[in-house]
Formats: C-alpha cells, structure tokens, sequence
C-alpha cells in the first residue's frame, strides 16, 4: 500500500530526515585516517539519542547490532562499523535513518579520505548527481521507472557504471521501509504512478566495475563482485506537483565536508 501523507506528516518526517543530515554531519567532522567506523557509529548514535529520536536501523528486523551503516570501498551498503582503522584514498558510505514522533527519515552520503585518484572523484560526482536526476522525476503524475530511468542512463548508459540490481529505494514514514519500491535501473512510464504526499527514499547505488554484488560473511554487508569502489547518496524525498520536496538535507553535510582537512571535497 503507497500512503499519501497528509502536510502534518510531511513535516514530522522533514524533522527525523534533517536530523538524519545533521547525524551524518557529525560522522564527517570525525572521519580522517586512524579512526574507526565503529567510533564514528557510536557518534551517531549518541547524537541521535540526544536529539530524542531513536536510530531507525538499530536492531532492525531484530538482526541488524548498529545505529548506523558504514560501507568502506567495494561494500556498497549495509557495512557493519568495524574496528578496523580508516586509511588514506578510502571511501566511505554512511547511511543513517532516525526515527522521531512516530516517523522515520533516510539519507546517505559518500566521502573521500584524504585524497583518491580522478576515475574515483568521477564515480562519486556522477552518483551524487544521478540522485539529483531521479529527484528531478518524482513528481506528481510520473511514475516510479521515470525515476529509476533518469538514474539508470546517467551512471550507467552515459558513463558506463554499474548499477546495482539486488537494492532498491524504497517508500518511508511509519515503517523504514514502505511502499513503492524505487529501483536504479528501469523503464520510462513503468511502475506505481506517483501522486503527491507520498514520501520515497531516493538512493542511486553504483559501482565503478560491474553491477554484480554479493553477501558478506556478515550476512548484511553487500560487496561489489569485482572489489572495485561503489558510491551511495540518498535523499527522503516528499512527490510534489511540479517539483519534488526534498525533505532531508546535505547543506550540513557538505559543510562539515568541506571544513574537514581529512576529507576530499574536490570531486563536485
């Protein structure tokens, strides 16, 4: 069932999804060589506890042990924080959820530790700005493969990525994870038509090499098949009439990027 969101609702969910934002900033002040995602994941998750919402991912289905998702190089999402220490040319996903006043907010963003070669700036410039296509789609009378599409033949056709199958964005509010889902790849005019109100996480997923991935030992962390390096942004995103609301927000994120001697903001 795809809910339409009443503007009250919209707003509560626009509340966890800024908080979201704000967590993933913290996580950007932390990150630089040394450090571990098991540190930067307790950060979040204190973060998130003091700003009276509760980590959306933690103990998610009763399986997944942390607030957060980090995924380092050729993990594509749901990398378990580690104790292992970040080192220099790693890249780095964090995904975030939070839940506050009976609502849940998604976002995700990818970094550079220290500095990476060209063809890897590249990978994360096009990912960061196929959200942005698909983001351009979500509005009221298209429908679902029109987003999809827009992220599909830009990472994939124009520039030869691979885009990865076996994940999906997905619709959010009560649930994490609702009605549609919204796949990377996929059809013009295909899918559940968007009408306005319904709220969708927007999450391109794409991989330097090949589009194939498989399973950690872990049984959570998703691996690209040729370890080459994937990227992950993600936006919650409100369909509008015109022009799609995008209820979470990277102006914190970008600015904590930025800010950080440690990280590589140079790629967009």
């Amino acid at each position: 069932m795809i809910h339409l969101r009443s503007p009250l609702e919209i707003e509560l969910i626009r509340k966890s999804a800024l908080l979201v934002g704000d967590a993933i900033a913290e996580a950007a002040k932390m990150l630089k060589p040394g450090i571990t995602t098991m540190q930067v994941d307790a950060r979040i998750e204190q973060f998130i506890l003091e700003h009276g919402a509760i980590p959306s991912f933690k103990n998610y289905q009763n399986s997944y042990p942390y607030a957060s998702c980090i995924s380092v190089n050729d993990a594509v999402v749901h990398g378990f924080p580690t104790n292992s220490v970040l080192k220099e040319g790693d890249v780095v996903s964090v995904d975030v959820g939070a839940f506050m006043n009976g609502y849940h907010g998604d976002s995700a963003y990818t970094f550079i530790i220290g500095s990476a070669g060209d063809d890897v700036k590249q990978l994360l410039r096009i990912t960061k700005e196929s959200l942005y296509k698909g983001i351009e789609k979500a509005v009221h009378g298209n429908r679902v493969g029109d987003v999809s599409f827009a992220i599909q033949d830009y990472t994939e056709k124009q520039h030869g990525y691979g885009v990865v199958r076996e994940l999906v964005g997905h619709g959010i509010g009560r649930k994490l994870h609702e009605d549609p889902q919204v796949p990377n790849y996929g059809k013009r005019g295909n899918g559940a038509k968007l009408k306005e109100g319904t709220i969708i996480a927007i999450e391109p997923m794409v991989n330097m090499g090949v589009k194939e991935v498989y399973h950690a030992e872990d049984g959570w962390t998703i691996l690209t098949q040729d370890g080459k390096p994937s990227a992950h942004y993600e936006h919650t995103v409100c369909v509008k009439r015109g022009k799609a609301d995008i209820l979470s927000s990277f102006a914190a994120i970008e600015a904590a990027e930025k800010a950080n001697p440690n990280l590589d903001a140079s790629y967009y």
